[in-house]
């Protein structure tokens, strides 16, 4: 069993198309949605929900007005300006959206007035999807913790993928270089960064390579829209080689790839066309780096 994680330096880069695209050309895999804080692999697969759960990662502050002495020592130690008085309200209470779950309210107030409990921050799922088994979740607004959520996803995708003896567990990472991805991406078997011909795609790139370089984690790179800007695609090429990322491929700019998510199908399934036989190269050189 081998798990690939597609990343990239931002997002739009279109790597959950290209994640999709993998879903239909792999053999017996299970898919995880890690992007987290912005899914959206579910859009392009359709998926049949048949497990739910609600995730807390976290606690946040409330204070039982009948308990409290507003003595403001809570507004006074808040750093997250967390805390204020109602309109026509003679007891403080907390504002869960600004509320970071720090626990500081609670230690400071004198007559134990604050209840600092696990909170809901969102769901996750397990669904079926026309190409398997897929792990996904959905935070809720403005909540946090989607490190722990990420973690929660793969290990569950892994349960499924050893129950099932599956080959692949095809992650959807998030982008950039916070703790979702570090949480997507570590102790996995091979990273594909997928990146644009632009100045600021080659940078992001980077960062994400030294990432993944850090955690000793082979990565390879794929340059999406490449033939938008030639140059700039060579030039990423061979900085990449240089930091020790090999190219798994280029893949052209196309309509059909748009055109394939508002259908909800993946490229590969949508058109016989040229960036279809782009991305099935791609997918050839990830199996092959996978050994």
């Amino acid at each position: 069993m081998k798990e690939i994680v597609v990343i990239s330096g931002k997002g739009g880069t279109g790597k959950t198309s290209i994640v999709a695209s993998f879903a239909a050309l792999a053999d017996r895999k299970v898919l995880a949605d890690c992007d987290v804080d912005a899914a959206d692999l579910h859009l392009v697969l359709n998926p049949r929900i048949e497990r739910r759960q609600d995730f807390s990662g976290g606690k946040k502050a409330t204070i039982r007005a009948d308990e409290c002495i507003a003595c403001d020592r809570c507004i006074e130690e808040c750093r997250f300006e967390a805390i204020s008085y109602p309109e026509n309200s003679d007891t403080p209470q907390v504002n869960h959206i600004s509320c970071e779950g720090c626990g500081v309210c609670a230690r400071v107030c004198p007559v134990e007035a604050v209840s600092f409990e696990p909170v809901v921050n969102g769901e996750w799922y397990v669904s079926s999807t026309n190409h398997g088994p897929m792990v996904h979740a959905r935070l809720g607004i403005a909540e946090g913790n989607s490190g722990k959520l990420v973690t929660l996803i793969r290990q569950e995708a892994r349960s499924i993928a050893e129950k099932e003896g599956l080959n692949y567990i095809i992650v959807d990472g998030s982008p950039g270089i916070g703790c979702p991805v570090i949480a997507s991406i570590t102790g996995a078997d091979l990273v594909l960064v997928v990146t644009e011909p632009t100045l600021s795609g080659r940078h992001d790139l980077l960062r994400v390579a030294d990432l993944a370089s850090y955690f000793r984690i082979p990565t390879l790179v794929c340059v999406n829209k490449w033939d938008l800007n030639p140059e700039i695609t060579g030039q990423i090429e061979e900085e990449a080689e240089s930091h020790g990322v090999k190219a798994a491929g280029r893949i052209r700019y196309d309509r059909a790839i748009t055109e394939a998510q508002i259908m909800k199908t993946s490229v590969v399934e949508y058109t016989g066309g040229a960036v279809s036989g782009d991305i099935r190269a791609v997918w050839q050189n990830v199996v092959y780096a996978l050994g």
